[in-house]
């Protein structure tokens, strides 16, 4: 017991960062992956038309028995103010269902149920043309099944199809494959030039005289201190059509004042501005690794005949390899997920995938297909980050 009581005590001083990590990271993280495959609003709403449509073959149009048990099930949920909820989940699968749905029962009346009409499948086809298409119920049917894997079809760019089978989305549908190979591509590029900027500086920080070493540590420190929001709008004033840099450009003869350079809104912007926020994550552990490397070093390979350009290749970038795959992966991480650059200064070509998922969650409030996009990405980041454990070694990586 006195040899386990130390451990007991250890343990519950773990409490409070497990359940605090359970909190804020598990249980949101679980409940990101539910919704990504589990929707049972119209499941909820619609009951009986989908105990009903269970025994439907998916060809021609059900039997009046299910007209007659949507209608009243669509009464009621417009009652009950849940309508416009199983509206919009069926609008989901089928673009232009949300105003049929919602249209139906109040077209119907509030005595239809009291008094139904004599052909219940008359009476909707009456309401609108599309009651009598197959492809209105197969969208029913789909939109009621609460675990579907939908969601990570769409993010993939894929649809069922009416036979069942799955395939590609029409050519003009295609949105979100290429936006993760855009966001893949960008958070690439700008981690090449965090490293091609950062090393340089990293360099000239640790052999810089102490007098100097500091201030400069300083100015690479400066982001941190200030906002996010006013270190990326900054960049708006810079860059546009009529900011400094085009200014100092004109001034110079460069470019004429006709033919002033677009780089903002677009691609360009969100590189300059991307890499300039996420360059100090690439500076500092370059900066750790780099003050412990003895400059001895350097002088024994010069001493041994080897050329500057030998020594560096062969002496000093392999010891400064643990600082560049701390700062590639630090920034690389930070880059795939970024969203409020890219909103601001990336106009449409600079967007990536994280800004749809920010659309889906804030303007189209379609939550399962945001999760599923964002789950995808999260196995795209761990997947890099195996790889990069199998190919590097994260054992091999530091901080300082």
């Amino acid at each position: 017991m006195a040899a386990g009581s130390p451990r007991i005590r250890a343990a519950g001083l773990t409490i409070p960062l497990i359940a605090f990590i359970g909190v804020t990271f598990i249980a949101p993280l679980g409940t990101l992956l539910t919704r990504s495959v589990y929707d049972a609003e119209v499941a909820e709403i619609l009951p009986e038309t989908l105990a009903v449509l269970a025994d439907w073959d998916g060809s021609g149009t059900p039997s009046e028995a299910t007209y007659a048990t949507i209608a009243r099930e669509l009464l009621r949920a417009r009652d009950e103010r849940t309508l416009g909820r199983a509206a919009t989940r069926i609008n989901r699968i089928q673009s232009g269902l949300r105003s049929v749905v919602v249209k139906t029962p109040r077209r119907l009346g509030r005595d239809a149920d009291a008094d139904p009409p004599s052909s219940w499948r008359e009476a909707l086809v009456a309401i609108d043309d599309a009651w009598a298409e197959t492809a209105t119920w197969r969208a029913v049917r789909e939109a009621g099944q609460p675990f579907t894997p939908r969601h990570f079809l769409n993010a993939v760019d894929l649809e069922t199809r009416p036979d069942g089978s799955i395939g590609a989305m029409p050519e003009t549908r295609r949105i979100y494959v290429p936006l993760y190979l855009r966001t893949l591509w960008v958070s690439l590029g700008v981690t090449a030039l965090c490293l091609v900027i950062g090393y340089p500086i990293a360099h000239a920080i640790v052999h810089a005289p102490s007098r100097w070493s500091t201030t400069l540590l300083v100015l690479v420190l400066v982001p941190f201190w200030t906002s996010l929001l006013v270190r990326t709008t900054a960049w708006i004033v810079l860059l546009q059509n009529q900011g400094v840099v085009n200014d100092i450009l004109v001034a110079l003869g460069i470019v004429a004042d006709n033919d002033r350079i677009a780089m903002i809104y677009n691609m360009t912007g969100t590189f300059v501005a991307m890499t300039h926020v996420l360059l100090p994550f690439m500076v500092l552990p370059l900066y750790s690794v780099m003050r412990s490397i003895p400059a001895r070093h350097m002088d024994a390979a010069a001493s041994l005949g080897a050329t500057p350009m030998q020594a560096f290749r062969r002496v000093y970038w392999p010891q400064t390899l643990p600082g560049v795959g701390a700062g590639s992966l630090l920034v690389f991480i930070l880059a795939i997920g970024y969203y409020i650059t890219p909103a601001l200064v990336g106009g449409q070509s600079g967007q990536l995938i994280s800004n749809m998922i920010a659309y889906h969650m804030q303007t189209s409030l379609n939550w399962g297909l945001a999760a599923a996009l964002a789950a995808i990405l999260l196995l795209a980041v761990i997947g890099l980050y195996v790889l990069y454990d199998r190919v590097v070694g994260i054992d091999r990586m530091r901080l300082g």
